[in-house]
């Protein structure tokens, strides 16, 4: 079995592949308190609850865009299983062909989120993941990382408003359908932040297709991604919360 962590800024993200295939996800809060004997304790305990045994992982593999996370979950990894984790980043072989000025620039999420859409989906593609930043990806027809597009998180906005403005109160994204038109505050807020995202996706959707191509598939990932997507007007986007770590894996079996 593989071990798959994918690190972001709120949230870290738990996978097992077993013969190709995911086990099972987790999802956990980033913790910079946290140290690598209790990151260590926490892995075990969410792979037991799965019903798998931390002794039988041959592998691990990490992305994380907070690099100081990384040494920490390396050390749990070898605590916990006795294996040294691979990292993505430089050194690591991806097949990624990364067109921007500086490739190395390049978040270990997003590479991971091209590779995985990459290896399950027909290029061009536009790939949507909202994290802590809502970030949007171009691949062109032959497979190349073109560059993108970096947008305030969905609760990071939420957050600025409600920090910003004296009479706005502090509100959760991950509600019914909002109301094009609020009618009291919190509503008029997630009107804003919801269907104007949407709206934001609609918008980009049609500005990149101009670039790449209007048969360029729309792939979404990410904690709110599926809050955002049904309420878009852009046809057939596809959901695909495991994009990373299958990304992860599909890195982790090119340098095994």
């Amino acid at each position: 079995m593989v071990f798959t962590i994918d690190v972001g800024n709120t949230n870290i993200v738990l996978g097992a592949f077993k013969n190709d295939k995911l086990v099972f996800t987790s999802r956990i809060a980033t913790n910079s308190y946290y140290t690598e004997d209790q990151y260590a304790i926490t892995f075990a305990d969410i792979i037991r609850l799965y019903g798998c045994d931390p002794f039988n992982f041959s592998g691990a593999i990490i992305s994380s865009v907070v690099p100081s996370q990384i040494p920490v979950l390396r050390n749990a990894v070898k605590k916990l299983m006795g294996l040294n984790a691979l990292v993505v980043g430089p050194g690591i072989k991806t097949g990624l062909n990364i067109r921007l000025e500086n490739p190395a620039i390049l978040g270990a999420d997003l590479v991971c989120g091209a590779v995985g859409a990459l290896a399950k989906y027909k290029a061009p593609l536009i790939i949507f993941d909202f994290g802590t930043a809502t970030t949007i990806s171009a691949i062109d027809k032959n497979g190349a990382f073109l560059g993108g597009s970096i947008i305030p998180g969905v609760n990071v906005s939420l957050k600025a408003l409600s920090s910003s403005a004296a009479l706005l109160q502090d509100i959760g994204a991950d509600t019914a359908a909002p109301e094009v038109i609020g009618t009291n505050t919190p509503d008029s807020m997630r009107s804003g932040i919801i269907l104007g995202n949407a709206s934001m996706v609609d918008g980009m959707v049609e500005r990149y297709r101009e670039k790449l191509g209007h048969d360029a598939s729309v792939i979404a990932t990410g904690g709110l991604a599926g809050t955002i997507v049904k309420h878009c007007k852009t046809p057939n986007i596809t959901l695909d919360d495991d994009l990373l770590l299958d990304g992860l894996y599909a890195i982790y079996k090119k340098n095994r």
